[in-house]
């Protein structure tokens, strides 16, 4: 892989690249699902990926090498081979990306968020080489308390992209909030690879085979999450708790689950002593984090995922355990619940704060009220206009959308304003 401004074709199909628009496209680290939507990117423009650091901060992703894959020409930069961008300074990052988008010429940028200093820094490239700035975002009006000043940065940071690629329709709504006109804001930005998911969980069928080598009950409700406060894992298992003595107490007493989550973090030890106080040992499995080729069989052998987090951009999980075919309960403050579930047709949303709430919903699901395959259907028949895809239509409109209004302009006031913004962010993102 080319680190620095060294770019390297990636080779596969012969198509020639030169009729589509030349897209620079930054993320932090590039996960699996960075990966799907870069490579159906590829499909649609001439496509640099510009990684910031090949280490997530957050995510103990498997190298990067080994989630690579052939068919689709396109080419990759990392700015940082060594440790995660928070260990960058302003600099470095300004002299590598800045060669690496003057080596390749883009037409468009494609900037991830406006809290980063690699995103401002990228941002400031594009004001000096007048080249269309789009911002992609996740962010809701509602996902964390809003503070004026905060709120007026966003303004003048959006005021100086041109379109925008959004999750869903709430997403689209908070960027017309913050002075983006909507006509200019296009959606799939949260996507996974559907298609690996909807395969390889086939091992719901061979139940069997699979479950034995991960020790899984014959049936659980499945939850995957970082352990951090937001997740919402202590209420959720609260929750479960109260779900059984539901589930014992109905007439006739109904099938009762286990529970399984999957992850790992700074809450694990006080979520294990808590599932002891609870006496839960015996039901609430935490197999810990799982690499990308081990979640499918978790996934595939469940009954029903739930998503309990109080405060969530989007929910990428939700999109997984959709594409596996499972009905999903989701937090109604999680960003994808508006777009991805459908009451009643393939999963319920619920208060993240009602614990009594969430238990019902479990008895509900496991009690054979409904038809879980036909929602596990529904499921997959939602997520299919969601996928990679629909990144890649998203991110072609919003190109085009870019190069119609063409590049901002900036004044020395806003460029000031843009370089405090990268050293404040150097500061912070330590």
């Amino acid at each position: 892989m080319a680190t620095g401004a060294n770019p390297k074709m990636i080779h596969g199909n012969n198509r020639k690249q030169t009729e589509f628009v030349k897209v620079a496209v930054l993320f932090d680290n590039f996960g699996p699902y960075h990966l799907a939507r870069l490579r159906a990117a590829a499909q649609v423009c001439e496509l640099l990926a510009v990684e910031v650091a090949a280490a997530s901060a957050e995510y103990a992703w498997e190298p990067r090498d080994q989630r690579m894959a052939d068919g689709t020409e396109w080419q990759i930069v990392t700015l940082l081979e060594q440790g995660t961008s928070r260990k960058a300074s302003a600099k470095q990052l300004r002299q590598r990306l800045s060669r690496a988008l003057e080596d390749f010429r883009p037409q468009a940028v494609f900037i991830p968020g406006w809290s980063s200093p690699a995103a401002f820094i990228a941002l400031a490239w594009c004001l000096q080489s007048r080249v269309p700035a789009v911002a992609m975002s996740e962010s809701t009006a509602w996902d964390e308390r809003r503070v004026g000043w905060k709120e007026q940065i966003k303004k003048k940071f959006l005021k100086l992209c041109s379109a925008a690629l959004a999750g869903g329709q709430a997403h689209r709504e908070y960027l017309g909030q913050l002075g983006l006109p909507p006509e200019r804001v296009f959606l799939g930005y949260d996507a996974v690879d559907n298609d690996y998911f909807a395969a390889q969980s086939a091992a719901r069928s061979q139940r069997s085979a699979s479950s034995q080598p991960h020790d899984l009950p014959a049936k659980y409700f499945l939850a995957s999450n970082r352990f951090i406060a937001k997740k919402n894992l202590f209420r959720l298992i609260e929750a479960y708790a109260r779900y059984r003595q539901l589930a014992e107490n109905r007439n006739p007493p109904a099938d009762i689950w286990d529970l399984v989550l999957l992850g790992d973090g700074e809450q694990r030890k006080d979520l294990e002593n808590h599932i002891a106080r609870l006496g839960l040992g015996r039901w609430v499995r935490l197999p810990g984090f799982q690499q990308y080729p081990d979640l499918p069989a978790y996934y595939g052998c469940a009954q029903v995922f739930i998503h309990a987090s109080t405060t969530e951009q989007w929910g990428l999980v939700v999109n997984e355990a959709m594409a596996s075919g499972l009905p999903v309960l989701v937090s109604n403050r999680c960003g994808c619940a508006r777009d991805l579930v459908a009451e009643g047709r393939n999963g319920f949303t619920f208060d993240p704060s009602n614990l009594e709430e969430l238990a019902r919903l479990m008895l509900k699901v496991s009690a054979d009220l409904f038809p879980l395959s036909d929602f596990g259907a529904e499921s997959r028949r939602i997520i299919g206009r969601w996928g990679p895809d629909q990144f890649a239509r998203g991110l072609k409109s919003a190109a085009e959308a870019a190069l119609a209004v063409g590049p901002q302009s900036g004044s020395w006031q806003q460029k000031l304003f843009l370089a405090a913004l990268v050293w404040q962010a150097s500061r912070t993102h330590r």
